[in-house]
């Protein structure tokens, strides 16, 4: 079964920026007790065996141990409610690395899957700002960052991380953040993110 997906991609996590998590490959604790981060996932243009999946957005919930490279992940899936039963199906598999590709390296780090629910999603890119809103459970709004004293420089960037998304990425502080799902209520406004876009194949 092959499949591709191309889109753009965001993050908010629990730690400060920036986080040392993603900047150490796993390999560094986070900032606090438990890393608890929302990854959103807009596909521009995508088949999953030769099904279409154009124009539907994906997230990620985890909660992991500070050390992520522990694993006992605990993570739930929010499903686009805009996608068809057999659309969710194979974005299902692939997001859960069933079928090879990026998030496959992640899948061993999971000890418990918390579920999946369908919600409406909706994803939002204005520049520098991403966003989304998924049902009544999320509310997160991000910003790339530039640095204070160039404000019209360039988005600061990480590059050669260790990323399903990508091996470059902005920078980013979330300007809003607010979650309720699978059991877990917090908020990490103020906190880590980052945005890029995304390319998968297998």
């Amino acid at each position: 079964m092959a499949w591709q997906l191309q889109g753009t991609y965001f993050e908010n996590c629990s730690c400060d920026m920036v986080c040392p998590c993603t900047t150490s490959g796993l390999s560094m604790p986070a900032d606090y007790e438990r890393c608890r981060v929302v990854l959103a996932f807009h596909i521009d243009s995508g088949a999953v065996d030769d099904l279409d999946v154009s124009n539907l957005t994906v997230a990620v919930l985890a909660d992991t141990p500070p050390l992520m490279s522990d694993g006992n992940w605990r993570v739930g899936v929010f499903m686009d409610a805009a996608a068809s039963q057999q659309q969710a199906e194979k974005l299902g598999a692939v997001f859960a690395g069933q079928l090879g590709g990026p998030m496959a390296m992640l899948a061993p780090l999971i000890g418990e899957m918390l579920g999946v629910e369908t919600a409406p999603i909706d994803y939002t890119e204005d520049g520098r700002r991403h966003r989304v809103r998924i049902g009544d459970a999320i509310d997160i709004e991000i910003e790339d960052f530039v640095p204070p004293l160039n404000p019209e420089g360039e988005v600061s960037k990480l590059t050669g991380m260790f990323h399903p998304a990508n091996s470059t990425l902005t920078i980013a502080r979330a300007t809003a953040s607010r979650v309720s799902a699978f059991g877990l209520q917090f908020d990490n406004t103020g906190k880590n993110g980052h945005s890029a876009p995304f390319s998968w194949a297998a």
